[in-house]
């Protein structure tokens, strides 16, 4: 049975996701979708839309989607709404996961590599980041976990774009740029998210097409049009022994004298790397740093192998495959790491390190 994709929802306290909520669980989209709110955050839904039971926490909305409201363990309820599901009580075709506006979303995204029972059933498709254009610039300077929002996402909303000026909505663009290079960034104003830019972005998926262009650090305008999203599966969440590559310009600079610690930094090269040194090295890595680590991910050219290797992970774990043949392209490695405070140079030359 095909696995139930899973899109995690987060963002600063005010950046929208309620408002993103409410329309799925309201508006005529044709889609069936349960949506998990975690009761304790401080934008409730519940009360503006729901009438519910206080012993009830999965609740069948009008236009086929459900609501269910945690009351304990994302597990727990993951679990119960398969249950359901299985029995043909209720019916969905896809979850969404709304964090609280204040939490991490790294553990949320551990629970669909480290709990068998969910990874039975469910897969993580991606993390979806909602900035507040107004206020977006001074919650990340003030608060860690809406840099960690940024680091872990796939793609990015820049909301309430109407309220600033489009200089703002540029310099807020560029500095999330800096922070996470692999995620499309959006900017919405007085409105919903499409679902289809919401949902089935596969940020999660092993594929051949992965772009990272480092370059476009470089450069004054973005086109985030093509940036690469992957779609093959691996559900295969074990240590990865794969190869990871460099690139060594990273051009950060302080937001008005302020450095984010969440950063990130691209390795390519040229050169295949040497398969069991690169395996060593990045587990060491991960042992020492894996919880600074957020999200990494990367084609890479090893020695031996007519194939790329394509691999990608989230703190401390990391999943690879083998991806399609090298063609008449050029082969190299290319990789990004996003994280807190991480030694670069160190990693840039651990990595150079393993090549063969």
């Amino acid at each position: 049975m095909a696995l139930i994709p899973v899109t995690i929802l987060t963002g600063f306290l005010g950046s929208g996701k309620t408002t993103l909520l409410k329309h799925i669980l309201t508006e005529e989209h044709g889609k069936k979708i349960a949506v998990i709110e975690n009761e304790f955050g401080e934008e409730n839904i519940d009360n503006d839309i729901l009438v519910q039971d206080n012993q009830e926490n999965i609740v069948q909305m009008s236009n086929g989607c459900i609501c269910c409201t945690i009351r304990g363990d994302l597990v727990d309820a993951l679990n119960e709404l398969w249950e359901q599901r299985k029995d043909k009580k209720i019916s969905f075709d896809r979850v969404v996961i709304e964090t609280t506006g204040v939490a991490n979303p790294g553990p949320v995204a551990q629970t669909f590599f480290m709990d068998d029972d969910v990874a039975d059933h469910y897969v993580l498709d991606a993390v979806v980041t909602l900035v507040d254009a107004k206020h977006g610039q001074h919650q990340l300077n003030e608060h860690e976990e809406a840099q960690r929002q940024v680091g872990f996402a796939d793609q990015i909303f820049i909301t309430k774009t109407d309220l600033v000026t489009p200089a703002e909505v540029d310099a807020l663009s560029s500095r999330l740029m800096h922070m996470n290079p692999r995620a499309p960034i959006t900017g919405i104003s007085k409105g919903v998210v499409p679902l289809n830019a919401v949902l089935d972005l596969k940020g999660f998926n092993l594929n051949a097409k992965l772009d990272i262009d480092p370059h476009f650090l470089e450069q004054d305008d973005h086109d985030h049009a093509d940036c690469g999203h992957d779609h093959s599966h691996d559900h295969d969440h074990s240590a990865c022994g794969h190869d990871h590559s460099h690139d060594h310009e990273h051009h950060h600079h302080g937001h008005a004298g302020h450095t984010d610690r969440i950063q990130s930094f691209v390795f390519r090269s040229d050169k295949p790397f040497d398969h069991k040194k690169l395996e060593d090295f990045l587990g060491g890595i991960l042992e020492v740093f894996g919880e600074k680590m957020l999200r990494y991910k990367g084609v890479l050219y090893v020695k031996g192998s007519n194939r790329k290797v394509v691999f990608q992970g989230v703190h401390q774990m990391m999943g690879s495959d083998l991806a399609g043949p090298w063609g008449a392209e050029h082969k190299q490695t290319r990789m990004v790491f996003i994280g807190i405070d991480l030694p670069k140079d160190t990693l840039l030359a651990g990595l150079e390190g393993c090549l063969a």
